[in-house]
Parts: structure tokens; C-alpha cells; sequence
């Protein structure tokens, strides 16, 4: 069980070619996957996805509850010489406070930010849905030391990729519940409580479920 590593290469154009689905055809990108307790892998355990791509090709999406530990952003543009040591105190409060997170266990020194949709590179942004959009280049980081950048962003690193048929297969092991992307839980910066309140968004008690939960 778990994500396949595909080529890096291989994200935007797959999520490329997909284009927007509703729940309705069977795909979910713009939706949000929630873990089961009963999955049983420990690298997805209690964790929020947000969909970026879903076809007949596979899927690909964004842990968007998993912090990425000690690093956080203003380290991070230094680190990758987008700004000097000493300019971390001229950054924009919305680059001081950025979150940085596990985005997913495929292609982990890769950054992507998912980002509200009030910017756009042209050839590099992804738009996912009407208020979401994906841009994996070092552009928008740049952007958003400048404080030209979204209003909203997550950078995470890495992503989460299914081959061919294997995320419908885990969900209908019970792998998986899904509910329509809340922007909310996605950019929220209370990102410990977002299992617990994406549950509650699709009417579950979080106190109610256990690892013995069984089949719902």
C-alpha cells in the first residue's frame, strides 16, 4: 500500500491533463482526503490531503497537516540563496509566519506551494480549483519574500502519488473518506487540529473513531 514514487517530471504533466472533476465522475482532485484509522500506514496516519490531480493515470496531492519539523520559511529562502541571513527581519509577515510541510513521502527536496489563486505564473501555476492553485517553481518563493506573493500559501515538501487505480482501490478498503476542499483547512495555521476538524466537517466524531473501527 502507499504512494508510488513517480518521476518529478511526470506531476505537472499528469496534473496538467487532467483537468477539473467533480466527485461525481469518480475523480477528486480539488477534494480533500482524510485518512481512516484502519489504514494502517504509518506515513499517511491521520492525515488531510488535499487532491491536485486524480484520472485515470493516477493521483497526486498535498499533506496539508504535517508540519515539516524545525525548518520554517525564512531558513528555507535563505538556504536557497533567495534572500541574506540578515534580510529574514525585512521579510513580510506573510513570509515570516508560511508554513513549511510534509507535503507527502514522493520527491521530498522538492518544494511545492499550494497557493490561493490571486497569483499565477503563466506556464508554472496549476490551478486545481476556482480558489486553489499548485506552483512547484522557485518564482513564487521568490514572490513571496517580496510580498508580492498569494495571499494564501503552504509550502510543502514532497507529495503523495498513486499509480494507476490504487487510490480507488485503498478507498474502497476503506483507506479513505473524502469531503469537498475547505480553503480554511488547507491554509489554516492550526495545523494539529486539521484531522480533527476535517472529520467533523463530514459529520464524525474524531473521538468516536478508534483503530478497531472496522468497516464504516
Amino acid at each position: 500500500m502507499g504512494p508510488e514514487g513517480k518521476k518529478p517530471g511526470n506531476v505537472r504533466r499528469e496534473a496538467a491533463g487532467v483537468g477539473h472533476n467533480s466527485p461525481d465522475d469518480g475523480y477528486l482532485d480539488g477534494q480533500l482526503l482524510i485518512a481512516m484509522p484502519v489504514m494502517g500506514d504509518p506515513r499517511f496516519e491521520r492525515s488531510v490531503i488535499y487532491m491536485c490531480a486524480h484520472s485515470s493515470e493516477g493521483a497526486m496531492g498535498i499533506i496539508v497537516n504535517r508540519p515539516a519539523g524545525s525548518i520554517d520559511f525564512p531558513e528555507l529562502l535563505v538556504q536557497l540563496d533567495i534572500i541574506n541571513e540578515a534580510d529574514q527581519i525585512k521579510l513580510p509577515e506573510n513570509a515570516e509566519s508560511m508554513k513549511v510541510l510534509k507535503g507527502g513521502p514522493v520527491d521530498t527536496g522538492r518544494g511545492f506551494v499550494l497557493h490561493s489563486s490571486d497569483f499565477y505564473i503563466e506556464n508554472a501555476t496549476l490551478r486545481i480549483d476556482d480558489g486553489i492553485c499548485l506552483t512547484a517553481t522557485v518564482d513564487i518563493l521568490k514572490a513571496i519574500a517580496k510580498g508580492s506573493g498569494p495571499k494564501h500559501a503552504i509550502l510543502a515538501l514532497g507529495y503523495a502519488g498513486w499509480a494507476p487505480g490504487q487510490l480507488e482501490n485503498e478507498i474502497q478498503g476503506n483507506g479513505w473518506l473524502h469531503c469537498d476542499a475547505d480553503q480554511d483547512l488547507i491554509f489554516g495555521g492550526d495545523v494539529e487540529e486539521k484531522y480533527a476538524r476535517a472529520l467533523r466537517k463530514i459529520g464524525i466524531d474524531p473521538g468516536m473513531l478508534s483503530n478497531d473501527a472496522g468497516h464504516a
